[in-house]
């Protein structure tokens, strides 16, 4: 199969039939062999019900329905774990992404060699204060920390090699840092492509300002796991040895000033609480990072790694 589409979804019933039809339109005049695959994160309209009429239509329609809301990363999840395409492009269901760009995002997977590529809606239709501003900042704070050059990570609209949406596991709100995600999974090959950002038609936008928090605390997340998911010791030990050093020095310190002085009680001075404190975080640092060791050697994946080839086996 030559394309799979991912398409989570919430409370999108006006739109869906159109966005059918649009993928139809540009997959058949393409000649492309496809699977439509919309995920319905718990829509309380009738989505579901629209999605069923059209899939009576067209074979190519499949779904999935969430009992309840869990959230677009998934949604995405489910969809990868599903989807059969050679290439596998996610966009939104609101048709401010432009089905138009499926033939280009699928070239530059198969005949470019790129692992991933992201959409860039460098041009907006949203809310300047209350979505592009912040969505700057926040791209600019995951660029700077992961290193990967692209301008919009949030951007539905995404082509991937299908070993790559086989080789991660997006949840939480990480559907923000999928590209992220693939680079911590050795996929190094992420492009961009400047694509159409359409006015919204129908609806109303299922974002908050709680999105902008939760997904800086889920971009620390990735990259602690990334780097030390396997090793905890390897950063709790670390600062727990500093901090454990820098209240040994103290009180190393108050214990000689104390011989010099011994008419000046240890316990009067500020040096004996930081000395304390420090020693006490550093011990509790230290278990942590041996609490983690345990539960990571313990872990069902603790020896699962991605091979990307083998020979003579």
């Amino acid at each position: 199969m030559d394309i799979s589409l991912v398409i989570p979804l919430l409370n999108e019933e006006e739109s869906l039939p159109e966005l059918t039809a649009w993928i139809e339109k540009v997959m058949e005049e393409n000649h492309y062999t496809y699977e439509i695959i919309y995920v319905d994160d718990g829509s309380t309209d009738e989505s579901w019900k629209v999605i069923e009429q059209l899939r009576q239509k067209n074979s190519n329609v499949k779904g999935i329905k969430f009992q309840r809301n869990y959230g677009k990363s998934a949604g995405l999840n489910e969809g990868f774990r599903a989807a059969q395409g050679d290439v596998v492009i996610t966009m939104d269901a609101d048709l401010q992404d432009s089905p138009d760009e499926i033939p280009e995002l699928r070239r530059l997977i198969t005949e470019d060699g790129f692992d991933l590529v992201s959409g860039w809606k460098k041009k907006r239709y949203d809310n300047k204060f209350t979505k592009n501003l912040p969505s700057k900042l926040f791209n600019a704070v995951a660029r700077q920390m992961s290193k990967i050059k692209l301008h919009d990570f949030n951007c539905g609209l995404k082509s991937y090699n299908k070993k790559v949406v086989k080789s991660i596991e997006v949840y939480g709100e990480m559907h923000r840092y999928v590209p992220v995600l693939a680079k911590w999974a050795g996929f190094r090959k992420i492009g961009e492509k400047v694509v159409e950002h359409r006015p919204r038609k129908y609806g109303i936008s299922k974002f908050g300002w709680t999105r902008f928090i939760n997904g800086f605390l889920d971009l620390l997340t990735i990259f602690f796991i990334g780097k030390f998911g396997k090793r905890p010791m390897h950063f709790f030990g670390l600062w727990g040895t500093v901090f454990f050093l820098i209240g040994l020095i103290f009180a190393v310190y108050l214990v000689v000033s104390k011989i010099v002085d011994f008419g000046y009680p240890i316990t009067n001075r500020v040096g004996f609480y930081l000395s304390s404190t420090a020693i006490i975080i550093g011990m509790q640092l230290f278990l942590a990072g041996f609490i983690g060791e345990l539960v990571s050697r313990s872990a069902a994946g603790r020896n699962s790694y991605l091979i990307e080839t083998k020979t003579g086996l």
